[in-house]
């Protein structure tokens, strides 16, 4: 090995270790100003509670604070009363009062505002850690409904989770938003394929957590004939490689025979000994639920079949669907 090989992976070793060491401080420094919200939260509510604190104290606060520090920021009344419903808001939650500590006061704030439920809070705040979002990308994942998409998905995904166990939660979605694309109303699966490629890192992000590209038209030989599966992805956190297959029209039974094939494909010639199971995606435009159904009673293949919309959908929707379904999967007790 040459010296200036040698060089430049000590070189590369050095920016690595500072890379980290932003990252470490970062996250000491985040954590710190969120437990300093937390108590200062926790003591403007207590002092309302006891002493009927009001606005205009809490505007005392404000500019005192901000009289002593001239150069801090986020002492504005409007911050100071978000410390204390932040406070308020997970003070009984000692599940997610750690967890609120590892995403920034911005994310948190988005959260708290636009989730009302604390599953659905809960679900951001992972996705947050896991994914590392930026605001504008949290804020993409809850106009579109994400929690609900998900939650739909996980509850029709049951029969799978025998094969994959806990792996597959929270991993798919039962309807995926490709608002991104900026497709014409009339396009073709080529136009489809070419858009999602191109928008590669928003393809990712609405898949989901763990997702990394492995490529387009990717070929699978069969004794003497040539295929070609549209999107090949790996995913990470089950461990397994994922084909997905786009079609533009709504779901027919057929298609299902051909994911099969694919996946059969993969497993005997792709597949490495230490991965599961491939797992299929059938994208369509549109699905009927009963035929859904029925083509997947007997199939023995992991797939999932899913529609997808070029437009965010209505978050008041997707709520109704969900509580829909959780009343048809799970009785009422008293019946």
């Amino acid at each position: 090995m040459s010296k200036d090989v040698t060089q430049k992976i000590d070189f590369k070793k050095i920016t690595t270790l500072i890379a980290e060491a932003r990252i470490n401080a970062f996250k000491t420094v985040n954590k710190e100003l969120i437990n300093l919200y937390w108590d200062v939260g926790k003591y403007v509510s207590e002092k309302i509670n006891s002493d009927n604190w009001g606005k205009s104290v809490v505007k005392e606060i404000s500019e005192y604070v901000q009289n002593q520090f001239q150069d801090i920021r986020g002492f504005s009344p409007q911050n100071i009363w978000r410390m204390k419903q932040f406070f308020e808001t997970y003070l009984e939650t000692p599940k997610l009062s750690p967890l609120v500590r590892e995403i920034s006061w911005t994310n948190n704030i988005i959260i708290l505002s636009k989730c009302k439920e604390i599953e659905e809070r809960e679900f951001y705040i992972l996705l947050s850690t896991n994914e590392k979002l930026s605001k504008r990308e949290l804020e993409r994942q809850i106009n579109s409904g994400v929690f609900e998409r998900t939650m739909l998905a996980n509850k029709k995904l049951s029969t799978l989770r025998t094969e994959f166990k806990p792996e597959i939660q929270n991993i798919f979605k039962n309807t995926y938003v490709f608002e991104f694309l900026n497709l014409p109303k009339e396009h073709n699966e080529n136009d489809l394929q070419k858009a999602l490629i191109k928008n590669l890192k928003n393809f990712l992000l609405e898949l989901g957590k763990g997702f990394t590209f492995v490529g387009e038209k990717f070929r699978v030989q069969v004794g003497m004939h040539d295929y070609y599966i549209d999107l090949l992805l790996y995913n990470r956190n089950m461990q397994c490689l994922v084909a997905i297959e786009l079609k533009i029209v709504e779901f027919e039974p057929e298609f299902l025979g051909k994911m099969n094939f694919y996946l059969e494909a993969l497993d005997r010639d792709v597949k490495l000994p230490n991965e599961n199971p491939s797992f299929g995606i059938l994208l369509c435009t549109d699905k009927d639920t009963e035929v859904v159904e029925y083509a997947l009673s007997r199939n023995i293949s992991p797939a999932l079949i899913a529609d997808y919309e070029t437009k965010l959908i209505d978050k008041e929707l997707l709520k109704t669907k969900l509580r829909e379904l959780y009343q048809l999967l799970e009785p009422n007790i008293d019946d």
